[in-house]
């Protein structure tokens, strides 16, 4: 790993790729930056980017280009107007798609002399470069730790594996747990806000939910692991007699019932196939099946 600050492309200046550019840049790399609009250049350019004309010089100013786009389509149509820019360079696409999509993605590099570096940044824009920011890798061992400093700028960088496929799966995953839990306060403030609770009277309420959730998973893992889960706590049974009842308390608010239907529909599978009394945690049992 290199201490001296490398020059390094970033294509993409939307609120993340801008945040990426700017803490790259504070961390002294100099930067050269491209955007389909020209224009969401002019911000980091006057902080000390230099702004590339077209996607072939973007890419002949350094050996590493980073993506944030849209999703992986972006990417070919962005790369795919100069591709004889690629070889010899590695691309750090930060965008989000499904992980099959970045394995092709390796491969369509690979045949213009590139390499790809999948990554996935779990925090917002204005949090990159923070402590709290993290960013999944995955591809070449080699490649990470050639320049682990300088993608560490962006926030701490966790190396998954060779499989290309496995950032974007742990990004996915862990955006799976996220908008679910988003989701999942909306609707039990939607249910309040009928019965005439305004909206920040029970946001403390659903913050301390959120803190202790995390409680619930002490043990977990294991139980996943050797497909035993006992029911000397919640079972299957009790936990999804608690869901049908926040699907009749959603019916009588009046609100939609989507969301704890689909929970619902998981216990309720769990005790048809013998696991009413284990564990809530076999549910894995179903959910890792098709239905």
């Amino acid at each position: 790993m290199s201490t001296t600050p490398e020059p390094v492309t970033v294509i993409g200046l939307g609120p993340m790729g801008q945040a990426m550019t700017r803490a790259l840049l504070a961390a002294g790399h100099p930067v050269t930056v491209w955007n389909r609009t020209a224009s969401r250049a002019d911000a980091v350019v006057a902080e000390g980017a230099t702004r590339a004309d077209t996607v072939a010089e973007a890419l002949a100013a350094t050996h590493v280009a980073m993506l944030s786009l849209t999703d992986y389509q972006a990417m070919y149509d962005i790369l795919g107007a100069a591709p004889d820019a690629l070889a010899g360079r590695l691309v750090v696409n930060l965008s989000s798609d499904t992980p099959h999509r970045s394995t092709e993605a390796a491969q369509w590099l690979a045949t213009l002399g590139a390499r790809l570096l999948v990554g996935g940044i779990m925090v917002p824009a204005e949090l990159v470069g923070t402590e709290q920011s993290y960013v999944f890798y995955s591809g070449s061992r080699d490649d990470f730790r050639t320049h682990e400093t300088t993608l560490s700028v962006l926030g701490r960088a966790d190396y998954r594996g060779a499989d290309h496929a496995l950032a974007q799966l742990y990004y996915q995953a862990q955006l799976d747990i996220f908008l679910t839990s988003l989701a999942a306060y909306l609707h039990a403030t939607a249910m309040l806000r009928a019965a005439g609770v305004p909206a920040p009277v029970f946001a403390p309420y659903a913050r301390e939910m959120f803190d202790m959730t995390s409680y619930f998973l002490d043990g977990v893992p294991e139980e996943i692991e050797r497909g035993e889960y006992p029911g000397d706590a919640a079972t299957a049974t009790m936990m999804g007699a608690t869901a049908e009842h926040i699907v009749g308390a959603s019916e009588d608010a009046g609100v939609d019932t989507t969301l704890p239907r689909a929970v619902l529909s998981y216990y309720r599978r769990a005790i048809e196939a013998g696991h009413g009394a284990h564990g809530w945690p076999s549910l894995y049992e179903v959910i890792s099946r098709p239905a």
